[in-house]
């Protein structure tokens, strides 16, 4: 793992690395049956909630919004539900699919400058860009990580009643 010579691409890949071992972390020790088990009404699971993570934020937003990978832009209306995880997918592999997502990610990230524009913008899914440089996207991709952190924590603790980080 190259560093980024910039300052602020190293501060911000620190804190999306953070959210990215918090995801990860809340869910080690889970069986495969927890891991995708419904907690929420709204039928939602582990699995499913880490290859959202892996296919509509880290894939989406760095490979084909900053860096304009044709393979990706293409396959992006053609994905389906990524919060589905069909039962005859192993659990290792969602989770390496995120670790590898996040990786490519990485690279790219290391290899763009914070200002540079973005090579493509879903106008179909977003109309107008409210996002527009690779500073706005890292922002962007740290806040919902950690959001959903968040949510894996309330299901961890709903599943077998751990909790990630506890003071006393």
């Amino acid at each position: 793992m190259t560093a980024s010579p910039d300052p602020e691409i190293r501060t911000l890949l620190s804190f999306l690395h953070g959210q990215r071992r918090h995801v990860l972390g809340i869910l080690d020790g889970l069986d495969t049956d927890a891991l995708r088990q419904p907690v929420l009404p709204s039928g939602w699971n582990c699995l499913g909630l880490v290859q959202h993570l892996a296919l509509d934020v880290e894939r989406f937003w760095f490979r084909a919004v900053v860096a304009g990978a044709e393979d990706v832009i293409k396959s992006v209306d053609d994905d389906g539900d990524a919060w589905q995880v069909g039962r005859e997918v192993p659990a290792a592999e969602i989770l390496d699919r995120y670790r590898t997502e996040t990786g490519l990610a990485d690279t790219i990230i290391r290899a763009t400058a914070v200002d540079t524009p973005l090579a493509w913008w879903p106008h179909h899914l977003f109309g107008e860009p409210h996002l527009h440089t690779l500073r706005d996207v890292l922002l962007h991709v740290i806040t919902e990580t950690a959001c959903h952190a968040g949510h894996l924590d309330a299901a961890r603790e709903l599943l077998d009643g751990r909790r990630w980080m506890v003071l006393t």
